[in-house]
């Protein structure tokens, strides 16, 4: 009998140390999910290699998983207790965080987790590396400060081999603090009170961290420039700790057969030779494989894989000398979704890697071969998805410290540019031009934008003409909807619902011609809203037929724009957002409009000729 009960007290024991640890994390259901958000191993979320274009996959480790977490008082140092189990990297107020919690401008967010560094990085430089943090974060590993950043969008990472401990476990923490629409950093759609246009705070890690173990020197990142016309990929490498003779080599491959290579200093840049290149468009995404050696008295000390793509994104006029948007010297129609990337349960983050490449696919069956990335940035596996299944992108600068006036009439050039202060610009021009350097080697990028509908729009010129200067491989959309000033490459109209264009006449001999926002076309869908009530679209429909009715009259008013000059054209857009119901799909993913009777629609406008 003692021995049953003793059995009994074991079972119960364990039976409540299991449950305490299953109430560690658990999705929030309190709203709508995607069905990926039951796929999510709260183990091991979001595994994939983060970083596509610079590949050392030998030596890596994966730090996603369940953190402690706590929210405390600004002026407070250290938290002397934690609240709980937080899953990264999904932000605090997402439901697969698992904590569901506002922060604010008043409060630091805490993350601590306790690590252990792969036997394989032994006497090796040991980087932490963070896909994304919103929006100031302070690093801290084993009680010392590794280093600062500050940018909700970009990529960062600190040496932390002089922090480790010999031997054990090493204590990273990190500390977060977003003034969202309070401060003046680029913020994007977030809001402390989400109504309309306007979505839920993102408050921290959102991307995926990760250690890597690299030698003293070590590749830093390479910057990968196709010409078509010329026949090359110029290759530029940054390189950490070198010394004095190093060398790198660059070879590219066909598949498995080597196309080119060559040895230069690390001081020169690269020219490979691409003979008969296969160019990358929509219908033919043809990636070339890249490898970067490091190379000392011979000797390979380090060494990356890379991929790129031969396709160039260009303007020429036309035989009635409008100029027109081209793709490898040709005239593309750009026709594409406005693709926010927001999620039900993971907000910035999609819930996994198959559900982040979904949109991507979906957009492309329903016949689109363009996304306009709207003001957020995605993780570089977003856009190496694009890469590989021929997606146009037109890549938007995340807005903030908006409140300037705006004049949308195409008819009364200026408006009037915002008088940001020194700090809020140089958050701007810091984080716009790391962007730029991060996102530079994926082809399927084509066109910078700036600025949307005058949203702290600034020296319009200046930031057009240096974001120009800054990549010239690309087009420049100064200011999509926006205060319109002459600079740039291309012109672009917002207009709700139907379609219209800037004139030609007026715009047409110096810029293309394009329509970057129209329809917004809502139905809800039961079941699948965020909020029952007080949801909306710029025009609602109660059917689907109806929707697509008007949603095909439309596509047939787009074929006489394109005739006249248009170059491209961007729908409201991929998915419903919140409130918003205009999308092409539910927030959570369900599908408005079979795939095939939307992209019969819109294979007309491809066959239109100008």
């Amino acid at each position: 009998m003692n021995k049953m009960r003793s059995v009994a007290l074991l079972f119960v024991l364990s039976y409540s140390s299991l449950h305490a640890q299953e109430k560690k994390w658990a999705l929030i259901k309190d709203r709508i999910v995607t069905s990926w958000a039951a796929k999510v191993n709260p183990k091991a979320p979001l595994p994939e290699y983060p970083r596509p274009q610079l590949v050392r996959s030998e030596n890596w480790k994966n730090l996603n998983g369940l953190w402690s977490y706590a929210i405390t008082p600004k002026n407070q140092n250290e938290p002397t207790s934690y609240q709980g189990s937080i899953l990264v990297p999904f932000a605090v107020e997402s439901a697969l965080s698992g904590v569901g919690k506002t922060v604010g401008k008043d409060s630091v967010l805490w993350y601590k987790n306790n690590i252990t560094i792969p036997a394989s990085m032994k006497n090796q430089e040991v980087l932490l590396h963070f896909g994304a943090v919103d929006w100031q974060a302070e690093i801290f590993v084993n009680g010392k400060s590794a280093g600062r950043h500050e940018g909700g969008f970009d990529p960062f990472s600190f040496n932390i081999s002089s922090l480790l401990k010999k031997t054990g476990t090493q204590e990273i923490k990190v500390r977060v603090w977003d003034p969202t629409d309070e401060g003046p950093q680029p913020r994007g759609k977030q809001q402390r009170k989400p109504e309309g246009i306007w979505y839920t705070p993102v408050t921290g890690i959102w991307q995926t961290v990760w250690l890597e173990g690299v030698p003293k020197t070590h590749i830093l990142a390479s910057k990968q420039t196709p010409d078509i016309d010329a026949k090359t990929l110029t290759v530029s490498v940054n390189v950490e700790s070198a010394q004095p003779g190093d060398q790198v080599r660059i070879t590219a491959f066909d598949g498995k057969n080597q196309i080119s290579q060559k040895e230069a200093a690390l001081t020169e840049q690269v020219a490979l030779s691409i003979e008969n290149p296969k160019l990358w468009s929509a219908k033919s995404p043809f990636l070339y494989d890249l490898k970067i050696e490091l190379l000392r008295k011979g000797k390979v000390i380090d060494q990356a894989g890379s991929y790129f793509a031969m396709r160039k994104s260009s303007m020429a006029k036309d035989q009635n000398g409008i100029q027109r948007m081209l793709l490898n010297n040709e005239f593309v129609f750009q026709y594409g979704p406005l693709d926010q990337g927001w999620w039900p349960d993971g907000l910035y983050t999609a819930p996994t890697e198959e559900a982040m490449t979904f949109d991507i696919i979906k957009t492309k069956e329903m016949g689109f071969n363009m996304i306009r990335k709207h003001i957020k940035v995605e993780p570089a596996r977003w856009y190496y998805e694009c890469d590989k299944l021929g997606m146009l992108v037109w890549q938007d600068m995340p807005s903030g410290d908006l409140g300037n006036h705006w004049e949308p009439n195409l008819g009364t050039m200026g408006g009037t540019d915002k008088n940001r202060s020194p700090e809020s610009e140089a958050m701007y021009r810091k984080e716009w031009s790391k962007i730029m350097d991060d996102l530079h080697n994926f082809p399927s990028i084509v066109v910078w934008t700036p600025f949307n509908e005058a949203w702290g729009q600034f020296k319009t010129k200046e930031i057009a003409e240096w974001t120009k200067e800054k990549d010239p491989s690309r087009l420049v959309n100064s200011a999509s909807g926006g205060n319109h000033v002459i600079t740039g490459d291309i012109v672009d109209l917002h207009h709700y619902p139907e379609p219209k264009m800037p004139r030609p006449d007026l715009f047409g001999p110096t810029h293309a011609i394009v329509l970057g926002e129209f329809g917004g076309l809502g139905l809800p869908v039961p079941g699948h809203t965020w909020k029952e009530k007080d949801n909306w679209g710029y025009q609602s429909f109660k059917t689907a037929n109806e929707l697509f009715d008007k949603y095909d009259s439309f596509i047939r008013s787009i074929e006489g724009l394109i005739k006249k000059g248009l170059s491209a054209a961007v729908y409201t857009q991929t998915t419903d957002v919140e409130q918003e119901t205009n999308g092409l799909m539910t927030y959570d993913r369900v599908l408005k409009l079979p795939e095939a009777k939307l992209k019969a629609a819109n294979d007309r406008l491809y066959l239109v000729t100008p």
